[in-house]
């Protein structure tokens, strides 16, 4: 009966043990990334938007126009997207173009994105319309010269 008890406590003892052991913790991180069912691509290449040589004398605003084309494929028979601009290179609270010769000189311009965001089916090609405006007001008192912007677009998913 002795050794059966020496067993026991044994036993017991190495349970205590193995457990004072386990005792500490530690935090694990879980993450997943569930990508989309679609995704929506413009064609390689560049597009541009010109807005010419502008007359200072006008009195109308400067307007240009550009178009380009998106697709969106993927697993779901639809994609619904949504395309963002960046506000260009030069953004200072909104989009804006440097003069070429003279850093410190920017020309203000606004851009328009039709259609900016929609469900569309899988597959189907699909037309973007960039429209670009200066004001008049704005041209009238630019100094001559070049100006030029970078904008990036964006199109999600």
């Amino acid at each position: 009966m002795c050794s059966k008890s020496k067993w026991i406590l044994g036993f017991f003892c190495a349970i205590a043990g193995a457990t004072a052991q386990a005792a500490g913790s530690t935090s694990m991180g879980v993450s997943a990334t569930v990508l989309s069912k679609s995704n929506c691509k413009f064609p390689t290449g560049t597009i541009a938007l010109n807005f010419g040589t502008i007359d200072p004398s006008g009195s109308s605003n400067a307007l240009s126009s550009a178009a380009t084309t998106f697709v969106c494929n993927g697993t779901a028979a639809t994609a619904t997207f949504l395309i963002t601009q960046d506000g260009g290179i030069n953004n200072s609270g909104g989009n804006r173009m440097q003069h070429a010769s003279s850093p410190g000189t920017f020309l203000p311009y606004t851009l328009s994105l039709t259609p900016t965001s929609g469900t569309v089916p899988k597959g189907a090609t699909q037309s973007l319309t960039i429209n670009g405006t200066i004001a008049a007001t704005d041209y009238q008192q630019a100094i001559a010269g070049n100006y030029t912007d970078t904008v990036t677009l964006t199109i999600s998913p």
